[in-house]
């Protein structure tokens, strides 16, 4: 009894350290252009975005939470079994998290965690166990892993192509508002940093939800899969927690390494990032806050001025994200190795 009560306080506790990494990651993110552009100090904007952030998981439902705790089947798995794999994947990304954070290299966390919970499931479960939900795409249905894949993949894409498109959009718009536009753009520039947070919280949060609602259903706390309103308000709270710390080194990367950022780059970055991250959202689609933001930013620079933007500093995170998910998987795995000596 002793050691399940352990148990439970360890997983929680990861629970909660994923979140605030995960919100230290991608608050630096968000705020990065509106710091580069001068056009708000970092403080008011790290409080827009810690508001926000809060308020997105709790008014945002719980569709990406029932993506993440449901593509690995751990119904009628073992409890010690369960917990271990959900131990180890969340420590995979917890531990890529800090490491990308240290090198200020932006990563997504929704990438470290989905990858680590494939290494665990695959080492302690085997593949039948992991709802890849191939079998249902041939059928025009996208469902478990797939669904995953599908966001992590087409986001950063989305990402390029409305930055691309907003910011001819945008120049086209205020062309005869030249000496008029900074004082508009200045006022919106709040709503569009909140409108991204919320955004933000509305899927990022959920992650943690999702992998608590396994961590609960392996305990036997609860009979199914299912998100307590109380993890919600945890989650929504450690990611907040994060939010507010913020990460100045990956600031630096995003906001001042892609590309000379501006007050109307910064907005049509947030505008562009937040449609793409809440349309990912309501199909219950995680994705990577991080990537959004960054491609958004780079589709913006080569619809504006290629030239300028600094290829190889998008190279070198693109490169990151590649790595991202097979070390995830290796370390899910070597977690679940290690966890499974000591626990099982």
């Amino acid at each position: 009894m002793q050691t399940e009560m352990v148990i439970l306080i360890l997983g929680t506790a990861l629970v909660i350290l994923y979140d605030f990494t995960n919100g230290f990651h991608d608050a630096a993110d968000m705020v990065a252009t509106a710091i580069a552009s001068r056009s708000v100090s970092p403080g008011r904007a790290i409080f827009l975005v810690t508001l926000f952030t809060f308020l997105g998981p709790l008014i945002g439902g719980v569709a990406v939470a029932d993506t993440i705790g449901g593509f690995v089947d751990i119904q009628g798995v073992p409890g010690g079994m369960a917990q271990t794999l959900t131990l180890s994947a969340l420590l995979a990304a917890i531990s890529f998290n800090l490491i990308t954070w240290k090198l200020g290299l932006p990563s997504s966390s929704s990438n470290s965690l989905t990858s680590g919970l494939v290494g665990a499931g695959l080492f302690m479960l085997g593949n039948s166990k992991i709802h890849w939900g191939v079998e249902e795409l041939m059928h025009g249905e996208i469902t478990g892993f797939m669904k995953i894949v599908v966001g992590m993949v087409i986001s950063p894409l989305a990402g390029l192509v409305v930055g691309f498109l907003l910011i001819k959009l945008i120049h086209r718009l205020l062309h005869r508002l030249r000496s008029k536009s900074r004082v508009f753009l200045l006022g919106s520039q709040y709503l569009t940093i909140s409108w991204l947070a919320l955004s933000h919280g509305t899927n990022d949060a959920q992650k943690g939800m999702g992998i608590m609602a396994m961590f609960l259903l392996a305990s036997g706390i609860t009979p199914t899969l299912s998100v307590p309103l109380w993890v919600i308000f945890m989650c929504a709270t450690s990611i907040t927690l994060g939010t507010m710390f913020g990460g100045w080194n990956i600031i630096k990367t995003v906001g001042f390494g892609i590309y000379k950022v501006k007050l109307i780059h910064s907005i049509a970055d947030q505008i562009g990032s937040a449609f793409v991250i809440l349309s990912s959202s309501l199909i219950g689609a995680p994705v990577s806050t991080t990537q959004v933001v960054t491609t958004t930013l780079v589709g913006i620079g080569a619809g504006e001025r290629p030239r300028h933007v600094r290829w190889n500093a998008a190279k070198s995170i693109v490169k990151g994200w590649l790595y991202n998910i097979p070390t995830c998987i290796i370390l899910g795995a070597l977690y679940c190795y290690v966890f499974s000596k000591l626990l099982l």
